[in-house]
């Protein structure tokens, strides 16, 4: 359990970083650098590479992680780590986590005067209107954070080949690095929507990397 510490004390300080930065957007404190921020993307767009961007985003769309998520879980089972499986409910939780803060927290995106059509989801249906219009925190951060660094670190302890485990995190770390800039340059979502959900995806990731490497009976 001693290993596990560090993970729980950095998980337990992201949490703390996630209330600090839900109270500061509340209060309005991002208001001016999400503004700038967004302005500073509006200067770069180019009408060519929307389409490219649309398809960026499909990286961290509910359909493709929720699928990833799904296939990482019968990958475990297979294997014969039924219970690691499990790790999936994080996933799951921290969907549930971001449409309650969503629904709760009045934060509206960018302007649909300056965001550009967004990669097609089904989310759409529910995130045009209403309490989910909210955009703290970025689903789509949440679900790539959780999604491919569970799905690194399964490949770092179990791939068979070296160079699989050792491209599976700087792979998984470009994915939300070029996630991450394709929710602003759309200017689907503000600065700190992107900051709220790497957050809240960091947190989740740490609990699912906590379980699968949880103490079994009989260790010492």
């Amino acid at each position: 359990m001693s290993a596990l510490r560090p993970r729980l004390v950095a998980a337990s300080a992201l949490a703390v970083a996630y209330v600090a930065l839900t109270m500061a957007i509340a209060a309005g404190m991002f208001d001016s650098l999400d503004k700038q921020v967004q302005q500073g993307m509006s200067s770069l767009w180019s009408e060519s590479l929307h389409p490219v961007f649309q398809a960026i985003a499909e990286l961290g769309g509910l359909e493709l992680t929720s699928l990833l998520m799904l296939a990482l879980a019968i990958f475990l089972l297979r294997r014969g780590f039924g219970a690691d499986a499990w790790v999936v409910l994080v996933f799951v939780a921290a969907q549930v986590f971001e449409v309650l803060y969503k629904a709760n927290l009045h934060h509206l995106g960018p302007p649909r005067t300056v965001a550009h059509a967004d990669g097609p989801s089904i989310t759409d249906l529910v995130s045009g209107s209403g309490p989910l219009a909210n955009s703290f925190p970025s689903g789509h951060m949440v679900r790539a954070v959780i999604a491919y660094g569970l799905i690194a670190f399964v490949i770092q302890r179990l791939a068979p080949w070296p160079l699989a485990r050792t491209l599976a995190v700087p792979i998984a770390t470009v994915l939300i690095v070029l996630l991450a800039f394709d929710r602003l340059y759309l200017d689907v979502h503000w600065e700190s929507d992107v900051l709220g959900g790497v957050l809240l995806g960091a947190i989740g990731l740490l609990a699912g990397t906590i379980w699968l490497d949880r103490p079994l009976a009989g260790e010492n």
